[in-house]
């Protein structure tokens, strides 16, 4: 006879028999648990903005905020990134980037304010990490005083982009 058994036999039935059963009966479920681990997200999403289209990242920024919503509504933890590279950066600055490849053209200006609400919104609200490669930053030799807030710096972006997939299991998505 195994030791459960045994326990559950010898019991009586007192509060102190039913307390020693409760013991028995949590030690035997604790030994079939499966051992915890450091946090890990359920989604890890990667989107990358190296584009200059204000509606097409407009559309991205849609995209991420019905993707947050769908998994906070699930109770699904997620870990979202999007890392900002080449024209990517027109929408990390109030900066107009003039003499620059990038240069903010008249519907970038007339709808950065509504972008970058939408954006620190997420960054905010929902956590989404936004991270910008360094190299375009300093191309262009813009000053990282003028990088909005929650923007993180990585040495290269699209090297941010490969590691997030194969090192640490990141879906891509790229809004066309």
């Amino acid at each position: 006879m195994n030791r459960f058994n045994q326990t559950l036999r010898a019991a009586p039935a007192t509060a102190s028999g039913m307390a020693l059963l409760f013991a028995a009966l949590l030690l035997a479920s604790i030994a079939f648990m499966p051992q915890a681990k450091a946090f890990e997200p359920e989604a890890k999403v990667v989107y990358h903005a190296d584009f200059a289209d204000p509606r097409r990242f407009s559309a991205m920024l849609t995209s991420i905020n019905n993707m947050m919503t769908h998994y906070q509504n699930e109770f699904i933890d997620a870990d979202v990134r999007i890392v900002f590279v080449a024209h990517g950066i027109r929408f990390l600055t109030d900066d107009d980037l003039a003499a620059t490849p990038f240069e903010a053209d008249e519907e970038l200006k007339e709808e950065r304010d509504t972008l970058r609400g939408r954006l620190m919104s997420l960054a905010s609200t929902h956590g989404v990490k936004l991270e910008l490669c360094e190299i375009t930053r300093s191309q262009i030799g813009l000053d990282e005083d003028l990088i909005y807030d929650h923007v993180n710096f990585v040495p290269s972006g699209v090297v941010r982009v490969a590691e997030l997939q194969n090192e640490e299991g990141f879906a891509y998505i790229k809004i066309e």
